[in-house]
């Protein structure tokens, strides 16, 4: 009965604003790789009142006045509906300037020779490498920056203050820019995927669908893009 009454009251709302869409997402997704899309979006959805809501936590949608979201996880959230949009790899990146300048990265073991930046903590580089080398003490993990947001060590990486240890989805359109460089073809799958909830009572509402179809289709040229760049 509750569910019903929510599901009329969503109904009434959404009448009234049926253009206004309201999307929930990370900070890092939002400013790597939303935001620098959205004219594009604008572009073919003009009727579109988009509202982009960013917060580290998850949304309830009940209580939160949010329409969909973008997560960063595992997909297992069985009371929502969820659409896969990317899954992802580690990889290293640094500027295109360091890479013309003469500090070129061509093997592991060039690391060495550059500042290593760190997203949250000082553990992400060692897993990574631990999948390639076994004498893992000659990087100096223990020094560079640490950023508490990825978003911020992949700026700092096109900035030219070093080598951030990237996920593509965020790290795409600047590598596609050619503002960083992605010098080595070692890389690992990351652990989590980007995925696309929202209520299954509202997956069908079209601006809920036009929105889910552009992203998707903004991540397949993302992933053909890279494709073709480690090619």
């Amino acid at each position: 009965m509750l569910d019903r009454l929510r599901a009329g009251t969503r109904a009434l709302s959404s009448a009234k604003s049926n253009n206004v869409l309201i999307v929930s997402m990370s900070p890092n997704f939002a400013a790597k790789w939303l935001v620098p899309r959205l004219g594009a979006f604008f572009e073919q959805h003009p009727g579109v009142d988009l509202r982009i809501s960013a917060a580290t936590q998850h949304v309830d949608f009940d209580s939160d006045g949010i329409d969909m979201a973008v997560r960063h996880g595992a997909g297992d959230w069985p009371h929502l509906h969820v659409t896969k949009l990317c899954t992802e790899a580690l990889f290293p990146v640094y500027s295109n300037s360091s890479h013309d300048g003469g500090n070129r990265i061509n093997a592991l073991e060039d690391l060495t020779r550059h500042v290593l930046l760190h997203d949250r903590t000082r553990e992400g580089w060692e897993p990574w490498l631990r999948q390639f080398r076994s004498d893992r003490a000659v990087f100096k993990l223990d020094k560079g920056p640490v950023f508490n947001q990825s978003a911020l060590a992949i700026d700092a990486a096109v900035a030219g203050q070093g080598v951030a240890l990237a996920r593509s989805a965020l790290a795409a359109l600047d590598l596609l820019a050619r503002r960083l460089v992605l010098p080595l073809d070692e890389f690992i799958p990351a652990r989590f995927a980007y995925w696309i909830v929202c209520l299954k009572s509202s997956a069908g509402m079209p601006k809920i669908t036009q929105f889910t179809r552009w992203l998707r289709a903004e991540a397949d040229r993302d992933e053909l893009g890279l494709d073709a760049r480690r090619g």
